[in-house]
């Protein structure tokens, strides 16, 4: 049985209570990552072209309001 088999199966295991316990964690756990990758993404300059773009776009006049 792989890691992963041996996640799944404990998950059926599982009661309600803790399916929704672990489904709260994990979704906090993703917040976390995607934020931690934003974040880094940011500081290493890989969102200034879309920045700059928006910005670009926003000084047109091309963009809707809010």
């Amino acid at each position: 049985m792989t890691r992963l088999e041996k996640i799944e199966a404990d998950i059926r295991a599982l009661t309600a209570e803790e399916r929704s316990a672990l489904r709260s964690w994990f979704q906090s756990y993703e917040a976390d990552l995607w934020d931690k990758q934003i974040e880094a993404d940011a500081a290493s300059g890989k969102l200034d072209g879309l920045a700059e773009t928006a910005m670009s776009e926003y000084r047109k006049g091309k963009t809707p309001p809010l």
